[in-house]
C-alpha cells in the first residue's frame, strides 16, 4: 500500500530540491570517482531515478549513481514488465532527470529491442541516450553482449553490464526466480560476469542471485559489482526508489527494504538508505537470498 505519509512529503520534496542552491555542493561523481570509491572499499549508493525532482533530491541526499531504469514501465506506466518500454521513453526520462541533478553519476538503461540486433544498432541508440544526458548505458545479457559492450566502449560510451535475474528476459527465464542456484548456473554467471569486465563493462549490475554468488563475483572481479538482491558483500547496492519508499500496489520483494516506513520524510528516507547501503548495514540477510 502506498503510506498515507508520501502525500505530505512531497512538499518536503520539493524545498529540497529548491534550496539546494544553498547547500554545500558535492564534487561531481565520475567514472574515476566511482572507481577510486571501489579501490578503497567505499559501498556505491545507487537508486533509480525518472524526473528532475527526485533527480535534485537524490543528488541532495547523497546517491551516488542515478539509473534511469527501464522499470520506470512498471513504477511509471503500470506495466506487468519493462519489455514495452521505448528508446523514446528513455530519453524523454533521461532529460528530465540530468536536468534535475548537479553532481550524480547517471546511467541510463537501453530498452529491450535496443540493442540486441546488432552493435550498430546499440550505438545508435545509445549515442541517442548519451545526448539526453546519460553517463554511461546498461544493457542486460552474458556472453552474446560482450561484443557489444566493447563495441560501445570502443567508440567512447561507457557501458554498465547486468546479469543474474535479468527482466527484459523474464519469460525466457520463467519469471522472477532466483538466478545460480546450483554450480553449473554459478560458473556460467562468473564466466559471463568475467568476460564482461574484460570486454571493457565499467560495472555490473548482478540481480537476485544467493549472496555466496554475488560475494565470488564481486571478488572475482576488478569493477565495481552493484548488487540487488545478491547480498551485502557486494560493491555497492541498487534500489528502485518507489520500492524503497514503499509505495507498490503489491508486495515487496525480499531484497527491498522500506526505508520510509521509519523516515519523517523522503529525502530523510533516502539519507538513510545511502547511510545504510554505505556502512554494510543493508542488506542485510533477511534481505537476501
Amino acid at each position: 500500500m502506498i503510506p498515507r505519509k508520501v502525500a505530505g512529503n512531497i512538499a518536503n520534496v520539493a524545498t529540497v530540491a529548491h534550496n539546494r542552491g544553498g547547500m554545500t555542493k558535492r564534487k561531481a561523481i565520475t567514472l574515476n570517482s566511482l572507481q577510486e570509491m571501489h579501490a578503497r572499499g567505499e559501498k556505491i549508493a545507487v537508486l533509480t531515478c525518472y524526473d528532475a525532482l527526485f533527480a535534485a533530491v537524490l543528488d541532495a541526499s547523497g546517491v551516488d549513481v542515478l539509473l534511469v531504469g527501464d522499470s520506470l514501465g512498471n513504477v511509471l506506466q503500470g506495466r506487468p514488465d519493462t519489455l514495452s518500454v521505448s528508446v523514446e521513453d528513455m530519453v524523454y526520462h533521461t532529460q528530465c532527470v540530468a536536468r534535475g541533478n548537479e553532481s550524480a553519476w547517471i546511467v541510463a538503461d537501453m530498452p529491450f529491442g535496443s540493442y540486441q540486433e546488432s552493435p550498430e544498432l546499440a550505438f545508435r541508440n545509445a549515442a541517442r541516450l548519451m545526448k539526453a544526458g546519460a553517463h554511461m548505458v546498461k544493457l542486460e545479457g552474458g556472453d552474446w553482449a560482450t561484443g557489444i559492450v566493447r563495441f560501445l566502449v570502443d567508440r567512447g560510451i561507457p557501458v554498465c553490464a547486468h546479469i543474474g535475474l535479468t527482466p527484459q528476459s523474464v519469460h525466457a527465464l520463467g519469471g522472477y526466480r532466483v538466478q545460480g542456484r546450483d554450480d553449473a548456473a554459478v560458473q556460467r554467471l562468473l564466466q559471463q560476469a568475467e568476460e564482461l569486465a574484460a570486454a571493457g563493462a565499467a560495472l555490473l549490475v548482478l540481480e537476485l542471485v544467493p549472496a555466496a554468488v554475488g560475494r565470488e563475483v564481486t571478488k572475482r572481479l576488478p569493477i565495481p559489482v552493484i548488487g540487488i538482491g545478491a547480498g551485502a558483500e557486494c560493491s555497492g547496492q541498487v534500489l528502485v526508489l518507489h520500492d524503497m519508499l514503499g509505495l507498490t500496489r503489491s508486495k515487496l520483494p525480499r531484497f527491498v527494504k522500506n526505508f520510509l516506513a521509519n523516515a519523517g520524510a523522503i529525502d530523510e528516507a533516502v539519507r538513510h538508505y545511502v547511510g545504510a547501503v554505505k556502512s554494510g548495514a543493508f542488506p542485510d540477510t533477511t534481505h537476501s537470498y
